[in-house]
């Protein structure tokens, strides 16, 4: 299969490389790029783990072909720290023990991120429906809506639903 050029910003640096049509996203982020933090769940769009954000919105890396990627400014989580710092929303996952196995987290702090960029203050059920495309497998949701309830907030306590 003949490639193709593929130009996009990943992480705030511009990548230019050669894939053929039906190399997905997930695959250029993971294999061509080094970034592992993208992961491959059940590679059906379904749990979450490969969510990546591209020109702000949350989408799934397994089922988004890189070629639709073109031109395109792609976020994965090892792009959201700056300075050598945590993002907010990765730092209060830390902060509230919404980490347990780390196989899911990537994906849900990048919805999250979607999320909080769009409102920096939603309620709950907002949160939870922002976050139902990403599954824990661990079970850990009531620490990761406290996380992200913090995040958006600056609070420490997490904020129940009104």
């Amino acid at each position: 299969m003949k490639k193709q050029l593929l130009s996009m910003t990943v992480n705030g640096e511009e990548v230019n490389l050669a894939v053929t049509p039906n190399t997905t996203l997930l695959e250029v982020l993971r294999e061509d790029l080094g970034l592992t933090g993208v992961k491959e769940g059940c590679a059906e769009g379904v749990c979450g783990a490969c969510t990546v954000l591209m020109d702000g919105n949350p989408v799934r890396s397994c089922l988004t072909l890189a070629l639709e990627a073109g031109g395109a400014d792609i976020v994965t989580v090892e792009g959201m720290a700056t300075g050598g710092n945590l993002h907010p929303i990765q730092q209060a996952f830390i902060e509230h023990g919404a980490v347990q196995c780390g196989f899911c987290t990537p994906g849900m702090i990048l919805a999250s991120k979607a999320l909080l960029d769009r409102n920096s203050d939603p309620s709950e059920d907002e949160i939870k429906t922002a976050l139902a495309g990403n599954f824990c497998r661990c079970t850990g949701y009531r620490k990761i809506l406290e996380a992200v309830s913090a995040a958006s907030t600056g609070h420490t306590e997490p904020r129940r639903k009104e």
